[in-house]
């Protein structure tokens, strides 16, 4: 936990925290359910909704455009980006926006990450921009209203690994039985905390949103009709274990900036990442995790351009993170010679180490002299 709690931190003030207004959030002093009204109240202050149509214009704000991966200033679409190598498609904006669509890559439209059947597209969730995305308008409608969660064996595959199919009913992920879609593992948690934002913003909406909900199969399994908690139990503990495997991102951090010069609020969860485990607890982590937290990374700081990483468990992918956010090494299946890894050829520089076991993910600093 504490080492999420670092990297988010840190990469909070290397790359945005100074633009979060003076005193925005003097007022959040409680715990739990409190320190979310009170939130509540700082965002919904100052929210000033935008109409739908507004989006295409503020999908423009390089906020939106790829400066991580291929840094090709083409739209970053979490639905087809793929962070370990080259895109199969790129869209460029606006020329691309739907329209109507074939497949994927035809064009990308407005993805509503809480479906807008489940608040019967009532202003101003309509159009708040913290919970909608601009996506592949293919991949959007395979997604339809389905939960997100975590795919067992996949019915429908994107080009870039998002998935379509049952639920795993098993893990983090137990308690659901039909079928989720599940995002690439990099954007995880970004959705996790729009959903979070969307609970807060919209908190005293939550009870009547369930009531009146149309679908009561789908949409209805991610909340349990209250405005405290939210969330059903098992949805919840997949959001918490998305946030806490990836963290806040410099991404995400530029378009709550540029969010907020559109619709003038912000959401919590990316300026102080801390505040979700303070409202809704900790999740429920499988063994991997709790072995994942006492991974030794040594020597660090490096002065051999080279880091050994001693693991108990199997790591299954290392990623190393520059301040920026790009990959600079991503090892898939890793060999280990005496449950020793070994990431070398590491320029100078300050990194983020992600590693990856079980489908649980833990961060380390890393330092290369």
């Amino acid at each position: 936990m504490k080492n999420f709690y670092a990297f988010a931190l840190l990469l909070t003030v290397a790359l945005g925290y100074g633009q979060i207004p003076t005193g925005y959030y003097n007022n959040a002093t409680g715990t739990g359910y409190a320190l979310k009204t009170q939130l509540k109240t700082i965002i919904s202050n100052g929210h000033n909704p935008k109409s739908y149509d507004a989006l295409w214009t503020l999908y423009q704000n390089t906020a939106y455009k790829d400066h991580y991966y291929e840094n090709d200033n083409t739209l970053l679409d979490v639905y087809s980006e793929k962070p370990g190598g080259t895109d199969s498609y790129t869209f460029s904006v606006p020329s691309d926006q739907c329209g109507s669509y074939t497949g994927e890559g035809s064009c990308y439209n407005r993805e509503h990450v809480i479906p807008k059947s489940y608040f019967a597209s009532a202003a101003p969730m309509y159009s708040d921009a913290h919970h909608l995305f601009p996506t592949d308008g293919y991949v959007n409608n395979k997604r339809d209203n389905f939960p997100f969660g975590k795919v067992g064996t996949a019915t429908w595959t994107s080009t870039n690994g998002s998935k379509l199919g049952p639920n795993l009913n098993s893990g983090y992920s137990a308690g659901f039985t039909g079928t989720v879609f599940e995002p690439i593992d990099e954007f995880k948690g970004d959705i996790a905390r729009a959903y979070f934002y969307f609970a807060t913003r919209y908190e005293s909406n939550m009870p009547s949103l369930y009531t009146n909900a149309p679908s009561t199969t789908e949409v209805k399994a991610m909340f349990d009709g209250s405005s405290n908690k939210v969330f059903s139990s098992t949805f919840l503990n997949i959001l918490l274990t998305w946030h806490q495997q990836d963290p806040v991102s410099p991404r995400e951090i530029a378009i709550n900036n540029a969010i907020y010069s559109h619709q003038g609020n912000r959401n919590p969860y990316i300026d102080h990442p801390e505040y979700v485990n303070t409202v809704w607890g900790n999740a429920l982590f499988t063994p991997s995790f709790d072995a994942l937290s006492i991974i030794a990374v040594y020597p660090n700081p490096s002065n051999n351009h080279r880091i050994n990483i001693d693991s108990e468990v199997q790591l299954d992918e290392i990623q190393l993170v520059n301040i920026n956010g790009q990959i600079m090494q991503e090892i898939k299946n890793p060999a280990a010679q005496s449950n020793t890894y070994t990431v070398e050829n590491i320029p100078s520089g300050f990194y983020f180490l992600r590693l990856t076991s079980d489908s649980q993910s833990t961060t380390k600093k890393v330092i290369i002299n």
